[in-house]
């Protein structure tokens, strides 16, 4: 059974798709852009968190009626898939290096930084915000990094996915710490500090000579549980490895990797 096309998509292509003859609208004319509008929710989530974006919300920090704000955006689903797309045009995309080491890692530390700097796009689910002009061109730049290695299409995006999946991750996890400091007004060496001798008392007569070696020699590495920057880099480290090892022994006719 064919489906309407979904509406956000002449939204999110509103200032590239050729404009449409919109019918006459009764009432007063609106005063503000959609641009304004997916702004005003951009920075409403910066300062809150997403669950903090509703329509009510938005329509008051813009003066607005909540009902009129759906004459701007049709859903809540909409409005979010336009704040993704709009929030990653905002990052200048760099200039690829010729090293494919440098390339690689530049997917995962682009997209960490956006995620770092706006951690409500690492709650959004349930939409599909990627199919907007500066998410193509997202894909599309992260796509030519990953090309000329060797590997199939199918690779390539399975790849992308990769890096960005474990780039996301990082940040989830260093945006927990950030958030669980806030929320005790503690931070991680201090909570230690405070809950060790208990913790001591509590697991007497069990034995765990591995964490035990292992989790000092972290703790005071880090100074706390986890250092999310050393993981990033630890693991992108081994993440760009395997691939191009994966594409050295299995390349499809591309360039071949540097050593």
């Amino acid at each position: 059974m064919p489906h309407d096309p979904d509406p956000s998509l002449r939204l999110l292509w509103r200032h590239a798709a050729p404009e449409q003859p919109q019918p006459r609208r009764r009432g007063p004319k609106q005063r503000l852009s959609v641009d304004q509008v997916v702004d005003a929710a951009i920075e409403l989530a910066d300062a809150e968190g997403l669950d903090a974006v509703t329509m009510r919300r938005l329509a008051g920090r813009l003066g607005l009626a909540a009902m009129t704000l759906y004459s701007y955006v049709p859903s809540r689903n909409d409005l979010i898939v336009l704040m993704v797309d709009q929030a990653l045009g905002r990052t200048a995309l760099p200039e690829l290096p010729a090293d494919p080491r440098r390339r690689l890692e530049l997917v995962a530390r682009v997209h960490y930084g956006d995620c770092r700097a706006r951690p409500w796009l690492l709650d959004v689910a349930g939409v599909r915000p990627w199919l907007g002009p500066h998410s193509a061109d997202r894909y599309e730049w992260q796509l030519s990094a990953v090309d000329g290695l060797g590997l199939g299409d199918v690779e390539m995006d399975q790849t992308v996915a990769l890096l960005v999946g474990f780039a996301s991750n990082t940040a989830r996890a260093e945006h927990r710490v950030r958030r669980a400091e806030q929320e005790s007004g503690m931070t991680e060496l201090e909570w230690w500090d405070a809950n060790a001798g208990l913790l001591g008392e509590l697991m007497a007569g069990r034995s765990y000579p591995l964490a035990s070696r292992v989790g000092q020699a972290a703790g005071e590495a880090y100074q706390a549980a986890g250092d999310p920057a050393r993981e990033l880099e630890f693991g992108l480290a081994r993440i760009v490895d395997g691939v191009l090892a994966y594409a050295a022994s299995h390349g499809h006719g591309g360039a071949a990797p540097e050593p």
